[in-house]
């Protein structure tokens, strides 16, 4: 395979990803964190580093926006409940296996 059918490729699975996420909106983030380490905002970094590292002015507020379809603040509005203490507690292990990892 070259390089440029396998970019377009992972560009595809990331856009399905993202947009499999974006309909399982009832998956809260800090269910994606407790559970694999990694949530929606950390695939919008992701993108916002990857962009500035190519050259490109892209703040979080813009790199959030443009991943979750809308403006940050609505989505948590629409669709963000407050973590149980039982959410919050396996956060806490988690976080701690995951520092300096992938999140």
């Amino acid at each position: 395979m070259d390089d440029q059918t396998r970019i377009e490729l992972e560009a595809a699975a990331f856009r399905r990803l993202r947009d499999h996420l974006r309909e399982r909106s009832d998956v809260q983030n800090i269910d994606l964190m407790n559970l694999a380490g990694f949530c929606r905002n950390c695939l919008s970094r992701w993108y916002q580093e990857e962009a500035n590292a190519r050259g490109i002015d892209m703040g979080k507020d813009e790199a959030r926006e443009i991943y979750y379809g809308m403006p940050y603040a609505d989505w948590v509005a629409e669709n963000q409940r407050e973590a149980s203490d039982q959410q919050k507690a396996a956060f806490d292990v988690a976080f701690a296996n995951n520092v300096g990892g992938k999140g």
